[in-house]
Order: C-alpha cells, then structure tokens, then sequence
C-alpha cells in the first residue's frame, strides 16, 4: 500500500476513493487538453483555469455566461446504461444558450457528482463534454469530480455546465430591432434534445417498448432516438452572424416556442407560425400519439423538430436559407413577424 492510501484510509472507509479519483484525473488529462485553444494559459489541475480571450478588432468585448444541466434525461442515461453522448448535451444546453446573444464561447467547465466513482462510466460522460467543447471549438477549462456516498442512488450520477463566450458590445443580439414583417427561420434539431424528458420516460415505460426494440417510424432502436444528443448551433450561427443581420435568436428550450419566443421579442410585435411548414421528426409524432396529446399541448413542451429560430428581414431570408444549407444546417422558413394586440400572447401558431 503506497503512503498516499494510507493516509487516505479513513476516507475509502467512508465510501470515497481518492485514488481511483486521482488515477481518473489522471487518465483524462489528454482527453481535456485535446480541446484547449489559444487562450488557455493553465494546464489541468490548478485551483481556476486561465484564459486570455484575443479582443483584437473589438471595440468593447463583453461576456456572456451561462449554466445548465441536463434534467431528467440523465434517467434514460441510466436505464439505456449509455452514458457517451450525454455530455454532448450539457455543453450544447449552455453554449446554444449563449450563441443567442451572438456570442462566441470561449471556454466551459463542467460538475459531475456521484454516490461512487465510476471511472468507466465518468470517463464516457467526459468523452461527451469533450465532443461538445469540440463542436464549439471551446475549451474545456476546468471542472469538478466529486464523490458523495449516500447522496446518489448507485449507478447515477448528476451533471451541470457552465459557458462563457464573448460578442463585442455593438454586435450583441437583443431582439430589439425585430419587426413587423420579419422572417422567422428554423434550425432543425436532432429530436427532443435536452427537454421534456419527465414526460418523455412516463410516456417511455407506459408504452411498453423496449430500449433495443425499433423505434416506430425509424430504423434505429428505441435506445438511440430517445438518448440523441441535442444539436450545437454554434459554428453555422456564428458563420451567418459574420454575413448577415440577424435581429433576434431563439434557443428552443423547456416551454418550447410558447414559452421562449416571447423571451426575445419587443412587445408591439409577435410571432406567427405555420404548423406543416417543417418536417416532424418520427419521435414527436410517437409522443403525441401515445401521450394522447395535441398538438399545441406539443410545442408548450418540446421544440418538435426546430432546435433554434432566426429572426431576420425578409430581404436576407432566402440568402439566409441558402447559406445554411452550404454550412450542412438543415432550416426551413417557419413563419414572420406581425403586429402584437394588447392582450394576446405573442405566439401564434397556424394550424390549417
């Protein structure tokens, strides 16, 4: 037995392993460093992370920051035993989240806890955070390991993130230039992404499908549409923010368009949809019919098949659209900008 388990007995005793923990940290730290930019000035280990942001050419950079987690999907994670990709989603949760004020991000840091380190488990869940950082293409900074018996279940795990990405003060996106008249574009999403997913497992375990059986209307299982990992937005966004005036962006989150639209928009004006203008992904159409729900019911929940909407003048629309396409993004107009009544909501939604 080496000094360090020794003096660390007491504490294995206690249900924490400190040197399966520092063997952990050990193993990941080339995983980790694969996603440092030029702005990292810390290796992995210290107290903080250091990052100098390059601000040539702005003329007032400001910060972004964000957080996040991954809600109850991390259930599925659990039953599926599948654990690689759920990193893809805390990063994308925040980094989409601070794309929407045009900012790019800069670096991200993530906090995993457990009952009982895992470290093949751990070392999937960062294989993941590590995909999304390069997605990105920001650093993964930092982040928190921390091993509590007693305060999990055993075989779960919880996970948050943390972004924070720079936009230069003039070029912030708010919203508040949106106006009457303006084209309303939606980003294709891989599927429910990181929302909804409380009622996605109650709808999951009464529906009698098994995690290796087909998922109807697709030929992948149950397992792999259900744990895809939510879409990032970042590099086409930032690639059109760099040729193009988009006015506002939506991150298509809990509360679905209901709930987030509103979140960008001026109040004289609101947001009108067409229902049928995008495709319905298979899983949406399951979920509905199997949660016997409607389909305004639907999108207050989930983002059923638009990940992120664009706010831009009808002029750049069609430019906008075929851009997206040369960037590999698939993106539909969805719908426009019109007057705002006093005492209305401020989506509307087509239905015929």
């Amino acid at each position: 037995m080496t000094d360090s388990a020794k003096r660390s007995e007491a504490y294995t005793a206690a249900g924490v392993d400190i040197e399966e923990a520092n063997r952990f940290i050990g193993r990941i730290k080339n995983m980790v460093a694969s996603t440092f930019t030029p702005g990292v000035a810390t290796g992995i280990g210290g107290f903080g992370g250091l990052f100098r942001p390059d601000v040539a050419g702005m003329e007032a950079p400001m910060l972004v920051a964000g957080a996040d987690g991954v809600g109850t999907k991390l259930k599925l994670a659990f039953v599926f035993d599948k654990h690689d990709t759920i990193g893809i989603d805390l990063v994308a949760m925040s980094v989409n989240d601070v794309l929407v004020q045009g900012a790019a991000p800069l670096f991200f840091l993530d906090y995993f806890a457990t009952g009982k380190l895992e470290s093949g488990v751990a070392e999937q869940v960062l294989q993941g955070v590590v995909e999304g950082c390069k997605q990105s293409k920001c650093a993964l900074l930092g982040g928190e390991t921390a091993e509590m018996p007693g305060f999990y279940a055993d075989g779960e795990y919880d996970l948050s993130g943390f972004c924070v990405g720079m936009v230069d003060s003039p070029k912030v996106v708010t919203g508040e230039r949106i106006s009457e008249g303006d084209v309303l574009i939606g980003l294709a999403a891989t599927g429910p992404h990181s929302n909804g997913y409380s009622l996605i497992r109650k709808i999951f375990d009464a529906s009698g499908l098994g995690k290796d059986d087909i998922f109807p209307g697709t030929d992948r299982t149950a397992a792999e549409v259900l744990i895809q990992p939510t879409r990032i937005y970042v590099q086409p966004v930032l690639e059109l923010l760099k040729r193009f005036d988009i006015k506002g962006m939506v991150h298509v989150t809990g509360g679905g368009f209901y709930d987030n639209v509103p979140r960008v928009l001026p109040e004289n004006v609101a947001a009108e949809f067409d229902f049928g203008s995008w495709p319905m992904l298979p899983v949406f159409e399951w979920l509905r019919e199997q949660g016997e729900l409607s389909w305004p019911e639907m999108l207050q929940i989930f983002n059923c098949g638009v990940g992120y909407i664009l706010a831009v003048d009808k002029k750049d629309a069609g430019e906008v659209l075929s851009c997206l396409k040369e960037l590999g993004q698939e993106a539909w107009n969805i719908g426009r900008i019109v007057e705002h009544k006093p005492g209305t909501e401020q989506v509307v939604v087509n239905f015929s």
